[in-house]
């Protein structure tokens, strides 16, 4: 299924863990990454702008592949 703005997101730990981004930046993600769900607000190319609205914390950018549907 394609991912569009709307769709209530999380991360694949798996997939974020051992990616480029986890190389590049401090590799001790947050568990809310993972554990809540955060909507799609935008799409550029390969990746999606997350919104993270249960905690304050700002936007975040993640691949399209590093993410799942939260159900």
């Amino acid at each position: 299924m394609a991912m569009k703005k709307g769709n209530m997101v999380r991360a694949i730990r798996e997939k974020l863990e051992n990616s480029l981004e986890a190389q590049a930046s401090d590799s001790r993600f947050p568990s809310y990454l993972f554990e809540t769900q955060g909507e799609i607000v935008d799409i550029k190319g390969n990746y999606a702008l997350v919104k993270f609205g249960q905690v304050p914390t700002p936007n975040i950018w993640l691949k399209l592949e590093q993410l799942e549907e939260f159900v």
